[in-house]
């Protein structure tokens, strides 16, 4: 199952995938379990980044002057993945921004299956469930947090970690939600989603 993968990361310039635009992009063509190609670039949002988005990623203003131009970053990525699962953690977030680019860029979306980590992580583990968290968890070492090809590296160990705990074939196509948020505003057509709840490691009673 896990034999011709794209495990794919984006920072953006906020949480909305209509009117937010993606910065740093990442991916890593996995085949027979071997990283066969990878693509990592910062993207022109078109847009000043606020200082909340430099906190959290590190990325400035004045480092985006010089990056790839979006249309021509999509096209890298899109022909990166061609028709092969693609991973993410918190894929619903991922998979909005990339359908909305492709969306507005070339006028069609995706249709490649995809599996979610985050999904994964908040079924099998205990609350927290972020990427840093879970790459704890597992003992995997993840340094530079919120940067994408860090990122997308991470995942990549992670996904192969909990496959090894239990395969994850269960998992395709299907995105589970947090209940009190609601479900996802846009989710590819042959997903399946689910509202779920953090569940939280019982404490001693003293």
């Amino acid at each position: 199952m896990l034999s011709n993968i794209t495990v794919f990361d984006f920072e953006t310039t906020g949480l909305d995938p209509v009117e937010e635009r993606v910065i740093e992009m990442a991916a890593i063509r996995v085949v027979d379990g071997e990283i066969v190609t990878g693509f990592h670039t910062l993207v022109q949002p078109g847009k000043q980044l606020t200082s909340k988005i430099t906190e959290i990623t590190g990325i400035t203003d004045e480092m985006l002057v010089d990056a790839m131009d979006e249309s021509l970053a999509f096209r890298i990525l899109r022909n990166i993945m061609g028709d092969s699962l693609l991973v993410a953690h918190n894929a619903a977030f991922d998979l909005q921004f990339l359908h909305h680019a492709l969306n507005r860029l070339a006028g069609r979306t995706f249709t490649n299956p995809f599996i979610d980590t985050l999904t994964i992580s908040r079924d099998r583990h205990f609350y927290p469930h972020k990427l840093t968290d879970m790459c704890g968890k597992y003992g995997i070492e993840l340094e530079g947090a919120h940067r994408a090809l860090n990122d997308v590296l991470g995942c990549w160990e992670l996904l192969k970690a909990m496959h090894d705990d239990e395969p994850v074939d269960a998992y395709l196509n299907r995105l589970g939600y947090l209940s009190k948020y609601g479900p996802p505003v846009w989710v590819p057509e042959h997903a399946s989603i689910f509202g779920t709840q953090n569940r939280y490691e019982p404490r001693e009673v003293v």
